[in-house]
């Protein structure tokens, strides 16, 4: 039964019912709303309230003679108390996976690596056997070009000795 129906049966307005539940910190149910659920135990509770303030007991010394539920703060105290240690399990299961995944990313990022590095050392080989096959031809190439340069040289001296030997130069 809800709030207005609660109230309808005492004969107060839903707001007194909610006023006495919170000052008189009685345990009620609540929905998955939030809205407070009474039961006929609790209506008989609220009804003893009501006859109390009717014969003029102020509000501070209402007795509430009813056996009280075991208390909301209490089961409610429990049931945080399991729900945190569930959490606190789960973070610690998400925290050691988020581990797990961590280090096998490591591991393939340094697989990756000692690839790559292999890859870039056959290219600093090859690189060197190339330079090494380009720079020789150039050798031979220079030897060539300065045996050319020195035979022309040659053939110019023979001439010229030759030229001059015949026309006295």
């Amino acid at each position: 039964m809800n709030t207005t129906d609660a109230a309808k049966k005492i004969g107060v307005s839903p707001k007194t019912v909610q006023r006495w539940i919170k000052q008189l910190n009685l345990p009620m149910e609540r929905n998955e709303l939030g809205h407070y659920m009474f039961s006929d135990e609790d209506i008989a509770l609220l009804k003893e309230v009501h006859n109390q303030i009717k014969q003029g007991v102020p509000m501070q010394q209402v007795i509430v003679k009813a056996k009280r539920k075991e208390s909301a703060k209490n089961a409610g105290g429990t049931v945080s108390n399991e729900l945190l240690k569930k959490i606190a399990d789960l973070e610690q299961m998400i925290y050691s996976k988020a581990d797990d995944v961590v280090s096998y990313q490591l591991l393939v990022q340094r697989k990756e690596i000692e690839e790559l590095t292999g890859r870039i050392e056959t290219l600093e080989r090859k690189i060197k056997e190339l330079e090494s096959k380009k720079s020789m031809p150039e050798l031979q190439m220079s030897s060539l070009q300065m045996s050319s340069i020195d035979k022309p040289r040659k053939k110019k001296a023979v001439y010229k000795t030759l030229l001059s030997s015949i026309f006295g130069l």
